[in-house]
């Protein structure tokens, strides 16, 4: 049977059976076949068979016959035979040895199609052992005159180098002279092969950068130069050897300012020069914007690239305007001002129907933000807000804490933002912003008769929809009720106690009021009776109303809330106002006010805890609105097994869920002046413990940071760290969760000592995902310099 004639059947088969029915009959016959050395068909069944691999059925009792057909003499079965060796080999195989001598003898072979289908095969399936036999017969190839054979080689050394790093010195003095080579194969291969060496090893990056006046020369030449029928693309000439090009100029000047200054000229050129008509000069400018703002370019050139983004961003094409959002967010940290320019067109991105392109945009607008724009900025947001899908509303309400925290130019300002962003955001608002608001207005004196003015008044307007905007009312009445029928400036009619009420019994009844709002009305109410005097029977009426409740929490509440208020003199003292809160997560990730409005970072999503194995430390989220609330009914939950981290770290204590000092109510840290320790660097993620300060009441406070050192972005990044029985541990949450190329991510921690002198000792672990795979590392530290 032809190979045409089995896919006709496989097409034709109606059901899965019929077609494992015609793959079954036919794996049977070419197994048979198989048994006769002297089949004349053996180039045929092998190419059937491939078929049938790629329809995912077994096809491993091939492998035999390939290396059969591999040592055969005519270069139709060797062909054919290397073709099913790159398809049913992996490096597990046994028959590796085999293909190992074939390749060998092949790649020395006088007909030069033979030796690039070895270099092809070598480059696909190459183990590391076969890498190491083979490089020399590589580097030969690449010495010899043959471009054809050059460009094979070049790409199968970059293979070598990737999967066997230490043998890229076998490659650097026959690489070097490649880069002079006219032949545009052979220079693709060999910027490809130099590109991944000066990736992987910083002294072959030193020794390449003397190079950068041949790879500028090549590339004015391809810029000048006129047309050229066998590598034009379009009016433009060999686009794929600028991109390579400029990608490695990109590696060679980052942090080098000589180096840069040698290519400055010729980017310039590149950027003015190219066009724009077609979407490859869109491809070479995008590569070459990424370069200048990787290198130390001089500013000119950065406003030049930031403002060929901006012109991306007004193509009616989605995929350009995606791409130069993606890149103005991820150097607008090189320079804020170009960036801020476009700041009208990023808005205008908001309203775009691409819901990716939305969501750029709207990471770059917080990225925007300063002293100067924040209110038009925010006045923007709260539009886009308005009819954002829901996917959006609960960053954005983290966000647009962080942003107004930072650079809102007044607290009542602040609030009447908040409340319009807790409105618009609805029930997809997170606690966090919930217990920051609280925590807002707790910690201002001067706000809280302003406060619980507006959050009243909202709260009546819209007394069902927004679910968070009524907990924070209802905290902030619980509170501060008493301030409300006080006459003030800002609310000239009178407020009584009897309006005040109300609400909640428009609310609490409900089957629409969530249970998280529910509680904080109950409590509310329980404070409110030491607050109103002439409500009491009606307050006593809406707290005992949930005592039968399905809900264990609120029937709780409701029961032991009922008995505190018939305590008499002891109840005004357990029902006072609260303490001053002075911590929260999101002020973490905050910077402070005081901060330079030069660079507004882009804020980190909603924080997230260090997962099961440390217990559930984030202050930000429901457990700590318990304890706003005053009831705490969900701590059982927060003390969750800690024996996962035993297992990782052996014999050591981890970090425990309660009885630890959080830091609520102390001062910001100061910065840290010992040197810091590097517990983790590999894959690209380098991660750094530094002592803030030392033993103080046996207490010491050290900051994590890690740096993204790759181009990929880490998400859901995951600190974990345990100490020995001698010593606790509390770890604070992170200031963001996920961390972009070239950028870091902090974490704060506590250690206390329990048994004196004694040296605290560490082991680390770190999660994270990027590029859908998940990533692990872990570290240890016997040793802290200022402990």
């Amino acid at each position: 049977m032809r190979l045409r004639d089995l896919i006709r059947q496989v097409r034709a088969a109606r059901t899965m059976a019929e077609e494992r029915a015609v793959v079954d009959r036919e794996s049977a016959n070419i197994r048979e076949s198989f048994r006769d050395d002297d089949s004349p068909w053996k180039c045929r069944n092998i190419a059937k068979l491939l078929y049938i691999h790629m329809l995912g059925y077994p096809a491993h009792f091939g492998q035999m016959e390939c290396m059969k057909l591999v040592a055969h003499p005519r270069f139709t079965d060797k062909r054919i035979g290397y073709l099913g060796a790159m398809l049913l080999l992996d490096e597990r195989s046994e028959v590796h040895l085999l293909v190992t001598n074939s390749l060998k003898n092949d790649l020395t072979c006088s007909t030069q199609f033979v030796s690039g289908l070895a270099l092809c095969t070598l480059g696909s399936i190459c183990s590391a052992e076969m890498c190491r036999d083979l490089a020399n017969e590589v580097e030969k190839i690449i010495k010899q005159n043959n471009a054809y054979l050059k460009k094979k080689a070049a790409l199968c050394a970059f293979r070598i180098v990737r999967k066997v790093p230490e043998l890229m010195e076998v490659f650097i003095p026959c690489t070097r002279s490649l880069l002079g080579e006219k032949n545009h194969g052979v220079l693709m291969g060999a910027t490809t092969l130099v590109t991944e060496m000066c990736e992987r090893s910083p002294d072959v990056l030193n020794h390449f950068k003397k190079l950068v006046p041949n790879l500028v020369r090549i590339l004015k030449n391809l810029l000048m130069s006129g047309y050229s029928p066998e590598h034009d693309v379009t009016g433009i000439s060999d686009p794929f050897l600028q991109v390579k090009i400029l990608r490695l100029l990109r590696v060679l000047g980052k942090d080098d300012v000589r180096v840069t200054e040698e290519m400055n000229d010729i980017l310039a050129q590149v950027a003015t020069n190219t066009e724009t008509a077609k979407n490859v000069g869109n491809a070479i400018l995008y590569e070459t914007v990424l370069t200048i703002m990787e290198i130390k370019s001089e500013s000119g050139l950065r406003i030049l690239a930031v403002n060929i983004l901006g012109r991306f961003l007004l193509n009616t094409d989605k995929n350009i305007r995606y791409v130069a959002l993606n890149t103005l967010l991820k150097t607008v940290h090189v320079d804020y001002q170009a960036v801020q320019r476009h700041r009208n067109v990023v808005v205008e991105c908001l309203k775009d129907p691409d819901i990716s392109i939305r969501k750029r945009a709207m990471e770059l607008c917080f990225a925007l933000m300063n002293r100067t724009n924040i209110a038009i900025m925010t006045k923007e947001v709260l539009i886009f807000l308005e009819t954002a899908d829901a996917e959006f509303k609960s960053e954005c309400a983290s966000r647009m804490y962080i942003a107004t925290e930072r650079f809102s130019p007044n607290h009542e300002w602040h609030l009447d933002t908040m409340i319009t962003v807790l409105r618009l955001a609805g029930k997809y608002v997170p606690d966090e912003v919930v217990s920051c608001m609280i925590q807002m207005i707790s910690a201002n004196e001067q706000l809280q008769s302003y406060a619980v003015s507006q959050l009243y008044h909202a709260a009546q307007r819209d007394a069902i929809n927004a679910q968070p905007l009524l907990q924070v009312a209802f905290w902030t009445i619980g509170e501060f009720g008493d301030l409300l029928l006080q006459p003030t400036d800002v609310d000239s009619t009178p407020i009584s106690e009897a309006d005040v009420i109300s609400v909640f019994e428009s609310v609490l009844p409900s089957a629409l009021t969530s249970l998280m709002t529910k509680c904080y009305a109950v409590t509310a109410l329980a404070k409110l009776a030491t607050r109103f005097h002439s409500s009491e029977e009606r307050i006593s009426a809406l707290v005992r109303m949930n005592q039968a409740h399905i809900q264990l929490e609120l029937q709780q509440r409701s029961v032991e809330f009922n008995v505190i208020m018939n305590l008499g003199e002891l109840r005004d003292g357990l029902l006072e106002r609260m303490p001053m809160i002075t911590h929260n997560s999101l002020n973490a990730a905050a910077p402070s006010m005081a901060e330079d409005d030069g660079f507004s970072a882009s804020s980190p999503d909603v924080p997230v805890t260090n997962g099961d194995l440390l217990g559930d430390l984030n202050l930000g989220g429901s457990d700590y609105n318990e304890d706003l609330l005053g009831g705490g009914g969900n701590a059982p939950a927060a003390q969750q097994s800690n024996s996962n981290i035993l297992d990782i770290f052996g014999d050591s204590t981890p970090a425990p869920n309660s009885d630890i000092d959080f830091g609520i109510g102390t001062p910001a840290a100061k910065e840290p002046t010992f040197q810091p320790v590097i517990v983790i660097n590999a894959n690209g993620v380098e991660v750094q413990i530094q002592v803030i300060s030392g033993w103080n009441n046996e207490r010491a406070r050290l900051k994590m940071t890690a740096f993204n050192n790759s181009s990929f972005t880490f998400t859901n990044f995951n600190f974990l760290a345990a100490v020995t029985k001698a010593f606790d541990i509390a770890l604070e949450p992170p200031s963001s969760p996920n961390i972009q190329p070239n950028e870091h991510s902090t974490q704060f921690m506590t250690i206390i000592r329990k048994v004196p002198n004694t040296t605290a000792r560490m082991k680390t672990r770190i999660s994270y995902i990027v590029n859908g795979g998940e990533r692990t590392g872990e570290g240890s530290v016997n040793e802290f310099p200022g402990l």
